[in-house]
């Protein structure tokens, strides 16, 4: 095949996607070898037609007049390579600190705890880490309890503050008591004390 003609054919389906997107490789097979499709990508990249986000991702960028391109957030890379390799993921460290307001600092690494590969993805300066971990870990059926109990095991038992668990404890009304009654089973004591208040 011509590779101006396997180029169109991955462009073709790629202008289908809404723009900012995440793809991969992978999402290529259809149409040859993985070697030819991450050939005909760096070409398209090459052309202006497509960016390269970070090593194997790709995405046809929106671009704003006064930022240009809108480059897709950590989150959402990490959550498309957990789409992507059917693995669940979650926030921890500086990372789940920082999505519940507890600390204003952006980590230049974002880490998060997997049950799929352990693995690094550079993007820019900035990282991505995954940390491979026991399925314990990855079990929380709420979105803000499970980033509440990596958060607290973060800043530790005896470090914790009140006006901290009061943020906690706000984010914690928000979410299904279902979930939270789930996930105080997953928490160390110390953590389940604070969990409870909200129940």
């Amino acid at each position: 095949m011509h590779s101006t003609s396997f180029e169109y054919r991955i462009l073709d389906k790629v202008k289908k996607i809404t723009k900012g997107t995440l793809f991969f490789t992978e999402d290529f097979v259809e149409f040859g070898s993985a070697k030819a499709i991450a050939k005909a990508l760096e070409r398209l990249v090459n052309q202006g037609e497509l960016s390269r986000v970070a090593r194997g991702i790709y995405a046809r960028l929106d671009v704003s007049p006064v930022l240009g391109e809108l480059l897709p957030t950590t989150e959402q890379i990490a959550l498309a390579i957990s789409r992507r390799d059917m693995a669940r993921i979650m926030p921890t460290g500086a990372l789940a600190l920082n999505a519940l307001g507890l600390s204003t600092q952006v980590p230049m690494n974002a880490v998060y705890l997997t049950d799929g590969a352990a693995r690094k993805i550079e993007i820019g300066r900035r990282k991505i880490v995954f940390k491979k971990s026991v399925p314990k870990n990855l079990a929380a059926k709420g979105k803000i309890s499970g980033l509440v109990i990596q958060a607290l095991k973060d800043i530790g038992k005896d470090q914790v503050t009140d006006h901290e668990i009061n943020i906690i404890l706000d984010h914690l009304r928000k979410e299904e008591v279902t979930h939270v009654q789930h996930d105080i089973k997953l928490a160390p004591e110390w953590i389940r004390a604070i969990l409870r208040k909200v129940l």
